[in-house]
């Protein structure tokens, strides 16, 4: 029997403990850069985010460990810096080629190991591992090992996290992660309604933003189609969610018709556009056997009232684009300024939402 390293294993296994301790990819991510860092004895490791950005793809820093010191950005905007995909060779050749993995030397001798983490058929996310001189055999078993755990467990969180039908994220993620991750917005716009709604319509301020989508007349579909039938409108409208939106915007589906959308960081006007842009979307599209189908769509900014406050907000947003024509949008504040809805939202209002 082969000896155990037992002066190996205690580290090893007591990062392979913090790894599967989270449940949130950003912390994560954090706890296998560690991983690779301490236990491959390399110079640096950084994680790389992918993201498009107007149609093009960016790559952004994430998370970079160095001289024994991580630095993370928890959730940047996209004003960040950032750097396009072509900037990347290393990245690229392993989206076109679809590799795993793609070792290259710079003209300085650092060597790179670049460690794409594929999902869905895509790459959202690459780990970049840097050395002085060579990897030994010993620090690419190490690496190989803790980038498949990675990777696996990566794919399970993301599987706990998605809709089995549409592979949008689910109501449970969304009731995770908004609280926690909660859009930061500073104290001073948490201010009066009408200062709110003044400052959102100054045109330049950028916010952000929540949309509750409720297809129209679903059950008509269902009833008519049957339920299969039903199953593909709603495959194909997430089809049209993810292609209307950026790949840093968060979609949802919330069970039945519903979805909802996080918009980041956008001013009113854009919003509007984005917003509007998806219902023509929508509404131009020929499902198949069912033909015209449209939604509706009701937006609020988001503030630093409870997410149960900012959801039913939205919601009586889409309630009013429901009852007045569907196939429509309608901005929570704008409906309140003008009198059409009161800012207090009731516990029937509540009650419904959920």
């Amino acid at each position: 029997m082969q000896e155990v390293d037992v002066p190996m294993m205690k580290p090893l296994l007591k990062h392979l403990v913090e790894i599967t301790a989270h449940r949130e990819h950003s912390r994560l991510a954090v706890a296998v850069i560690s991983a690779l860092y301490q236990l491959a004895h390399v110079s640096q490791v950084r994680a790389l985010e992918i993201f498009t950005l107007r149609d093009e793809l960016f790559v952004q820093e994430k998370i970079l460990i160095k001289e024994g010191s991580i630095t993370t950005i928890a959730d940047h905007t996209h004003d960040d810096p950032k750097e396009p995909l072509k900037s990347y060779p290393g990245i690229v050749e392993c989206m076109q080629q679809h590799k795993h993995e793609h070792p290259e030397v710079r003209s300085d001798g650092t060597h790179v190991l670049w460690l794409p983490v594929w999902l869905h058929g895509k790459i959202n996310t690459c780990l970049e591992v840097c050395n002085q001189g060579p990897f030994d055999a010993g620090a690419r078993e190490v690496i190989d090992g803790i980038f498949r755990v990675y990777c696996n467990y990566q794919s399970l969180l993301d599987y706990s996290e998605r809709d089995a039908l549409t592979g949008l994220f689910n109501r449970k993620t969304f009731d995770e992660q908004f609280s926690k991750h909660a859009f930061a917005i500073a104290p001073h716009e948490s201010h009066s309604l009408d200062q709110h709604h003044e400052r959102r319509h100054s045109g330049d301020i950028k916010a952000h933003w929540l949309a509750v989508v409720d297809i129209d007349h679903f059950k008509q579909v269902n009833d008519q189609y049957g339920h299969l039938y039903g199953d593909e409108v709603l495959i194909l409208m997430a089809n049209i969610l993810r292609a209307s939106f950026r790949s840093h915007d968060r979609i949802f589906r919330f069970g039945g018709e519903e979805f909802v959308i996080l918009l980041r960081a956008t001013t009113l006007a854009d919003t509007r556009k984005i917003f509007d842009r998806f219902r023509q979307n929508v509404q131009e599209y020929d499902f198949p056997q069912v033909g015209k189908v449209t939604v509706s769509l009701g937006f609020v900014g988001i503030s630093q009232e409870t997410p149960v406050v900012i959801l039913g907000h939205a919601d009586q947003a889409l309630y009013h684009a429901k009852k007045n024509g569907r196939n429509r949008i309608c901005f929570y504040e704008e409906l309140v300024t003008s009198g059409v809805l009161s800012s207090e939202i009731s516990t029937n209002d509540i009650v419904e939402f959920f």
